[in-house]
């Protein structure tokens, strides 16, 4: 076999194989419940709500499939995290304490989705509780494409804090005015809520809409950006 031959890549190799991805991920407690936060060196990658302990490890496995590698284990970086599925990745006092014992002079860099794990649980923490506005954090879309991600960019550059769009209206803004049904399609598949908030797209009558979520956690989060009162009980 001539050394060209042997450099191509296997056709049959699965595409996650051939791309391998450093990433990390993270716990964190919030009042609509646990959040998964997962970061790839560009940035952010996905939100994943009630992360409860067997949801947390099929998002995980699905993440280690679609990125082709292991999570990193940066349990440091994300003070605060709560224990999940595989303690080499959530932040658990253990392995925060083996990490601070290691002198400082001798640690390794901190990998970059380490750092971007740490600043969107730092955001993701300080939202909850009414500080930050509107999230200044790198995004990786690599976990959408096409039209969705397209609606999904458009949502998180134009759609600000404390306001609403309708699904016929985002449809419009990319100049898709048939998609409207798309829209919800594409609010459904947002690999980022939260952040790329798709819990701010409503019915144009005036209905709250659909939520990936369910309905409670979309109203909590109307409600968190005063868009609906606060509930009494």
């Amino acid at each position: 076999m001539s050394a060209e031959r042997q450099t191509q890549r296997d056709p049959r190799q699965r595409p996650e194989q051939r791309d391998a991805r450093a990433w990390a991920w993270a716990v964190r407690a919030t009042p609509i419940g646990p959040l998964l936060l997962a970061a790839t060196d560009e940035g952010l990658a996905q939100v994943v709500f009630h992360a409860e302990e067997k949801t947390a490890a099929e998002a995980v496995a699905r993440l280690t499939r679609r990125l082709g590698a292991e999570p990193m284990a940066v349990s440091s970086a994300v003070p605060g995290s709560v224990p999940s599925a595989d303690s080499g990745t959530a932040a658990t006092a253990e392995s925060a304490d083996s990490a601070n014992s290691t002198d400082s002079a001798d640690s390794a860099p901190v990998p970059r989705c380490a750092g971007h794990l740490a600043e969107a649980t730092r955001q993701v923490e300080s939202y909850f509780a009414g500080d930050t506005k509107a999230f200044t954090l790198s995004l990786d879309w690599s976990l959408t494409a096409g039209f969705n991600r397209r609606v999904l960019r458009e949502l998180a550059a134009h759609v600000p804090f404390g306001t609403v769009v309708g699904y016929q209206d985002l449809a419009d803004r990319v100049g898709e005015p048939g998609a409207a049904r798309a829209v919800g399609v594409a609010m459904g598949s947002n690999p980022l809520p939260v952040v790329v908030a798709c819990h701010r797209v409503v019915e144009s009558g005036g209905g709250i809409g659909g939520f990936g979520g369910g309905l409670e956690t979309k109203r909590t989060l109307l409600a968190l950006e005063g868009v609906l009162p606060q509930p009494l009980f």
